[in-house]
């Protein structure tokens, strides 16, 4: 039976879904947009923003259930404007390193709330700390 995780530091969902499950020996996150979990506001209207805030709110919520970026086996990115790729592809890499899961990325035409990108990632959960 798949289990909702506790994600304190998730921006709330903004409809009937949940933000963390795990199922399988796997954590699946909702795809996530650009709020900051803190303040509830959007990030601007720029893609390296709202990429950063993305990520690192993709960091918090695997941070709440155990995890780090290095547990991430496969991530999908939509955007709304596929010739933002190269710039996602930049800070993407500064938060994978040099072991970067399997991912898509593909252009949605248009994202809810007219954010201009949105992540969602599987992660493997693992026996031991030597991951993160």
């Amino acid at each position: 039976m798949p289990e909702i995780l506790d994600t304190p530091s998730a921006p709330a969902a903004i409809g009937p879904y949940s933000v963390a499950v795990e199922a399988g020996g796997f954590v699946f996150l909702s795809g996530q947009v650009a709020f900051d979990p803190q303040t509830g506001e959007r990030a601007p209207d720029d893609i390296e923003a709202q990429t950063r805030r993305v990520l690192d709110n993709i960091g918090l919520i695997l941070g709440d259930v155990g995890l780090g970026y290095k547990d991430v086996v496969k991530t999908t990115i939509f955007l709304a404007d596929i010739a933002d790729y190269p710039k996602v592809n930049e800070i993407y890499a500064d938060y994978f390193g040099e072991h970067p899961p399997a991912r898509s990325a593909v252009q949605a035409g248009a994202l809810p709330g007219g954010f201009l990108i949105e992540i969602e990632v599987v992660a493997a959960k693992r026996a031991t700390e030597e991951s993160r």
